[in-house]
Formats: structure tokens, C-alpha cells, sequence
């Protein structure tokens, strides 16, 4: 049994994390109390029932004392066989407390007179145990919730022979760095074809820009450097048992070079037989 731990962010969109893993057959409880844990992988493991799959949602609402001490049940449930993935969602300040007021939610740690602002900022603090151990963590800052969901579905489903799932993921810097990245590719030291009028409108997909940029030696040394150096690298954080790697790659506007080099990095590593996932966040 594999057993999925979602936490995160009030309002950064753990629900709806979970109701996408229960549309993919995972048996789902919500807001179960940390120290409940590894009673609940044995039961599901000494139920007649086989789940193959289930998932719990742990949040702030959780007794701190129960949070502290998350590493250690973690250990546990390991020592019991129990194959963990945690996922941590997350997103900026700004974004939650514009959700909660859009929503007229309250934040659970919101009680006497504090203020929404701070109470994100305990719950950062309160969750650290979790969020310090995610094996995958996803920021909302930009995604709606049909994307959150679309993305569950193709990052978290089954993993074909156990292979680790690689995202790339075009960005522009000026739109600020996905926090969730675990390698950043700066690529806005290219030719940008946005100064050219009539590549303008066009993204880093369209035959024209592509046409562009591979006129330029330089992008072709920068692919293969890239490629290179996460050809010689990813096997080993497979070998280490991870099961996701996000890799972002940014010029200024994430249109047009990140975006060819998402698509040219996405073929490359798919036709290795990697499991790949390509998503342009400011063409989405």
C-alpha cells in the first residue's frame, strides 16, 4: 500500500487535492489527527479490503504538539513497510488572503484578534514538520483549481514501473520563480525574439521562433548543457528513491525561449523512456 500525506496552506488547495485523488480511487480522509497515523496504515493494511492506494489530508487544525512530532511517526509508518509520498501545497500570502476574502472563509487560526496575516505566518511555522519533508510540493500561487486537479491526475497517478516523474515547466522571471522548482534554468541570456515585431505575438511552440532560436549556435550550446547535465544527474535522484523533480526554466517573459526549451527538453528526455510532463505557466 502507498500511502499519500497531503498538507499544506490553508486555501493553497488541499481538498481539492484530495477529491481528485478520490476520482482516481484512492480511499481519502480529510483532517485526521497526526498522531492517528499509524493506526490508520494498519488498519487499511489488515483490512480485507485491499487498497492500493489511500490518502490523508493533515493540516493546521492539528494540535501543535501533534505537528512536532510528525518526523518520528513518519519513521514509523516506514519501519512498518508503509510506502509514503507527502505532498505539501502551498502559495503566496497575497494569493491565500485574496482567496479567503473572495471565499469569506474563515482561517482556522484566526481567533480572538488575529490577524489573517499572521495567522499564515503561524501556519507556516506550525507545518514546517511536514512541509520540510514533502516529496513534492506544488504551488497554486498561479493555478486554478481545473489545473490543480489536471495536475494531480498526471503527477500523482500510478507511476509506470516505478519511474520518477519529471515536470518541465516554463516561467517568466518577471512573473517571479516557481517555488516549487528543484533546478532553475536561466535562459534570458539568448536572443529574445520578442524585439522582433512579427515574432512578437508568437510563443517559443510556433515554427517561426523555433525557426529563430535554433539559428543561433548559442541556444543549441545552452540545450546541450542543459540536456547534459541533467542526463548525468537524474538517474542518481532516481536511484535515491525520489519520485518527482520539477525542472523550471525561465527568460523574461515566459514566452517565447523558456518555452522552446520546455518543448525541446520534454522531446529529448520522453524519448528516453522518462516520464515526462510539460506545463508553460504564463501561456496556461
Amino acid at each position: 500500500m502507498k500511502l499519500f500525506i497531503v498538507s499544506g496552506i490553508s486555501g493553497a488547495g488541499k481538498s481539492t487535492v484530495l477529491y481528485a485523488l478520490e476520482d482516481l480511487g484512492f480511499y481519502c480522509i480529510d483532517n485526521l489527527p497526526v498522531a492517528l497515523l499509524p493506526a490508520f496504515a494498519n488498519e487499511l493494511l489488515g483490512s480485507p479490503k485491499h487498497y492500493s492506494n489511500a490518502a490523508v489530508g493533515i493540516d493546521a487544525r492539528n494540535l501543535s504538539n501533534d505537528l512536532s512530532v510528525f518526523p518520528e511517526l513518519l519513521d514509523q509508518l516506514h519501519a512498518a513497510g508503509v510506502e509514503t509520498r507527502i505532498v505539501f501545497l502551498d502559495a503566496d500570502d497575497g494569493v491565500v488572503i485574496t482567496r479567503f476574502s473572495e471565499t469569506r472563509r474563515m482561517h482556522p487560526l484566526t481567533r480572538g484578534n488575529t490577524p489573517l496575516a499572521e495567522a499564515i505566518r503561524q501556519e507556516r511555522a506550525l507545518l514546517s514538520p511536514i512541509s520540510s519533508r514533502a516529496d513534492l510540493t506544488i504551488d497554486t500561487t498561479r493555478t486554478n483549481i481545473h489545473q490543480l486537479r489536471e495536475l494531480v491526475r498526471e503527477r500523482l497517478g500510478q507511476t509506470p514501473g516505478g519511474r520518477m516523474s519529471i515536470l518541465f515547466e516554463s516561467f517568466g522571471f518577471k512573473h517571479g520563480i516557481p517555488v516549487d522548482a528543484d533546478f532553475v534554468f536561466d535562459v534570458r541570456c539568448l536572443p529574445n525574439p520578442h524585439w522582433d515585431p512579427q515574432l512578437r505575438s508568437l510563443t517559443g511552440r510556433s515554427p517561426e521562433v523555433i525557426e529563430f532560436l535554433t539559428r543561433d549556435p548559442l541556444v543549441e550550446k545552452m540545450f546541450n548543457d542543459i540536456a547534459g547535465f541533467l542526463t548525468r544527474w537524474t538517474p542518481r535522484f532516481e536511484a535515491d528513491n525520489r519520485s518527482y523533480m520539477t525542472v523550471a526554466v525561465g527568460c523574461t517573459g515566459g514566452q517565447h525561449r523558456s518555452v522552446y526549451f520546455t518543448e525541446r527538453l520534454s522531446q529529448y528526455f520522453r524519448a528516453r523512456d522518462m516520464r515526462v510532463l510539460t506545463r508553460h505557466r504564463e501561456l496556461s
